[in-house]
């Protein structure tokens, strides 16, 4: 019997045609810019997800979740009869994605429904912990995320085994489509670990990535590349937690506190199981992992290939953990899996925890090569030993650690939503307090545009605070101020002369109205604009909204604003110095962490080029002979067909006329950039057209005003 014809266009409608970056590799992709477009939100435009909260259950869902916690036994893995370990596992590996260095990862979003992470080996059957979530979802419907849900489901775990949590906040939104433009590593299989300078130095461990091997949440549980030494994982550890914004004590605490709960599964051979979530045929409805041996669930689980529980009693909050870890010698045997574990030399049989099963049966408890890291290096033995001591303290200090890691992506407390929301301002939520509003703004607004200040100095400072806002875990922004305090004051992005001279005009008429600061750079970067789209022939007036309170030092933790330091910004025409990444994907990095559209990049581009305010006054990109009006010329020159472009280095060109082959301007990638990729030349030809002008100027100041108050939580 012959076989028909594909009916379709590979390619067109399925995965197996090559896309336009499989056949030129080297193109600048724009797809970062459009990962959540609003197509694939099945909710619509009007969906207000905070507006939902208002109308929800919060008790009810809250004893569902308990219930859900014993009630059912149909799914693995059930041990003990709870899933408080499953649950915990599901909301830390959510939350544990997190990066501080771009803010990406993370709890924020429902991320772990989609690939790549619905399908890490470090996940494995967290797919199953979604699915027994799934009739609690189907009943709280949109007024119940399914970020808020995994994350809740995790807490609702520790307060159900006896934890007094620190708190919680709703409010996370979820997306609908795989975040497969954020960088997770370029190895090329699960596992990998190619992403070290320095294979010995953990230190050197490839920016922005967190977790030590490819598909692994932090570090390999058997220890560096599989070989167990703790002092050598203990180094690793520390990294990693740092680079998820946590110190020595909270990693020392996350850690205890995760593994009082649960236990890990690798009673058999993991090579058995069937394939992950991405791969499984349609009749597994979105499960993978298949367990062929027995139940698939209690003694016949397989994850992580370790086998065991951490304390004797892993369905309890207590402080088991420091008490079996510190009283014990420990010595490597392999699981029945083939892992590398740390078992007891010598324990009671009474302490041993009993068989997820059969409670007659008591089984050896277990450790990982993380788990000796918290003895075996002397800062985390001695924070180990106070723990111990001190079990109220510690009970504390995790409390607030799973809050931080579980609530670190969703940005200001404003966010949070909900009855337990705890009322402490911590350091980490990077508070401001709410600034006045009262002030006379048009006449503020006069004395701005009476100072010394140049158009160029108003944007670029106003621009310079705003552009620090990051979508992705909702820090930076201008409200607060923070570029007036270290360590922004200092970053060269911000040119530190040019900004302190800003700074002594603007605080003495902020006092002066009794406005904050932060207000009163932001209104005078708007009035920059307006005055530069005046002399182009616009009258116009930006909107502005006061409010913006100043931050303090004291509530400024300074050293977690190290990673928001611009490394570039193209926006500026700056880099800080040549980087492998060129210049034009810095710039799509950027624009992707502040929330806007390549249209919206685009028109800022063009028109802060024209204003004249590039990094140290540099002449690169500025196309025009009326620079500080609000024209199209950018565009217009750009696409004239009557220049010729020559490189003269790496990141500069030199734009001479055809016919007298003079110089007439210089730029750089980021400048040509929107001549050379097909995508952006079309939208820099709409702003180049004749009849463009007034268009491109209605564009800019809709985008302008979009950075300036992208963190204004409290106007939504």
């Amino acid at each position: 019997m012959s076989t028909g014809k594909c009916p379709v266009m590979h390619g067109a409608v399925t995965a197996t045609g090559s896309s336009n970056m499989d056949w030129w590799p080297n193109a600048l992709n724009l797809d970062i810019l459009h990962q959540h477009d609003r197509k694939t939100n099945p909710l619509g435009p009007d969906f207000d997800y905070r507006k939902e909260l208002e109308t929800l259950d919060f008790e009810g869902l809250k004893k569902d979740l308990h219930a859900l916690m014993t009630d059912s036994q149909d799914w693995w893995p059930a041990d003990w009869g709870t899933y408080y370990g499953l649950m915990i596992r599901m909301a830390w590996h959510s939350a544990g994605s997190y990066r501080t260095a771009d803010g990406r990862g993370g709890g924020g979003t429902g991320n772990q429904r989609f690939a790549p992470l619905n399908s890490w080996p470090d996940n494995v059957s967290l797919d199953k912990a979604r699915r027994l979530l799934w009739p609690i979802k189907k009943k709280y419907g949109n007024k119940l995320s399914w970020a808020d849900l995994i994350i809740l489901a995790g807490t609702v775990a520790y307060e159900a085994a006896g934890l007094k949590t620190f708190g919680f906040g709703f409010g996370r939104e979820d997306i609908w489509h795989p975040e497969k433009d954020i960088y997770w590593g370029s190895e090329k299989e699960w596992l990998g670990r190619g992403r070290y300078e320095n294979d010995t130095n953990p230190q050197s461990l490839e920016n922005p990535l967190a977790a030590v091997q490819m598909g692994l949440i932090y570090v390999n549980p058997e220890g560096v590349g599989g070989k167990p030494d703790p002092i050598k994982t203990a180094q690793e550890v520390r990294e990693t937690f740092a680079r998820m914004a946590m110190n020595d004590e909270e990693t020392v605490a996350l850690t205890a506190g995760g593994h009082t709960l649960g236990k890990t599964h690798g009673n058999g051979d993991a090579s058995k199981l069937g394939p992950d979530p991405e791969t499984a045929g349609p009749e597994n409805q979105g499960l993978g992992w298949a367990n062929p041996s027995g139940s698939g669930k209690g003694r016949d689980t397989i994850t992580s290939g370790i086998e065991g529980a951490w304390t004797t009693h892993p369905t309890r909050w207590d402080n088991g953990y420091f008490e079996m870890l510190l009283n014990h010698e420990w010595e490597l045997r392999k699981s029945p899996a083939g892992a590398w574990q740390w078992e007891p030399v010598d324990i009671r049989e009474e302490d041993k925890p009993v068989d997820v099963e059969d409670p007659s049966i008591r089984c050896n408890p277990i450790m990982t090569d993380a788990d000796m890291a918290m003895i075996k290096d002397p800062i985390y033995r001695a924070i180990s030993e106070r723990f111990y001591k001190d079990p109220d303290y510690f009970s504390d200090v995790f409390a607030r650690a799973w809050f931080k890691l579980t609530h670190r992506d969703m940005g200001p407390k404003a966010r949070y939503i909900g009855p337990d929301v705890p009322a402490e301002d911590l350091i980490w939520q990077d508070p401001v307090p709410t600034g006045p509003t009262g002030y006379d703004i048009q006449a503020a607004k006069a004395r701005i545009q009476e100072s010394s200040l140049s158009i160029a100095d108003r944007v670029a400072t106003a621009w310079d605070s705003a552009r620090t806002f990051r979508g992705s875990d909702m820090r930076g922004g201008a409200n607060g101020a923070r570029i007036r305090l270290a360590p922004q004051k200092d970053w060269a992005g911000n040119e530190p002369a040019r900004l302190s001279r800003v700074l002594d005009v603007l605080s003495p008429i902020a006092a002066e109205f009794g406005a904050s600061v932060a207000d009163m750079i932001v209104l005078a970067g708007n009035t920059g604009v307006e005055e530069a789209a005046k002399k182009a022939g616009y009258d116009l007036v930006i909107p502005f909204t006061p409010g913006r309170g100043d931050a303090t030092a004291e509530a400024t933790d300074a050293e977690s604003f190290a990673p928001l330091e611009p490394v570039a910004d193209g926006y500026r025409n700056w880099l800080k110095k040549d980087y492998a990444v060129t210049p034009e994907e810095l710039l799509l990095d950027r624009t992707q962490l502040m929330g806007l559209t390549a249209p919206e990049m685009t028109a800022l581009v063009g028109g802060m080029r024209v204003l004249g305010t590039n990094h140290g006054g540099s002449r690169h990109g500025v196309l025009t002979d009326r620079e500080g009006s609000l024209t199209n010329d950018f565009f217009v020159n750009l696409t004239d067909m009557a220049y010729r472009w020559q490189p003269v280095s790496d990141n500069l060109y030199e734009i001479r006329d055809r016919k007298t082959d003079q110089a007439r301007w210089t730029a750089t990638r980021v400048d040509l950039v929107f001549g050379s990729n097909s995508i952006l030349r079309a939208y820099a030809e709409v702003y180049a057209q004749d009849d463009a002008e007034e268009k491109f100027v209605s564009d800019f100041v809709a985008a302008w005003t979009k950075v300036m108050e992208a963190d204004r939580f409290d106007l939504s």
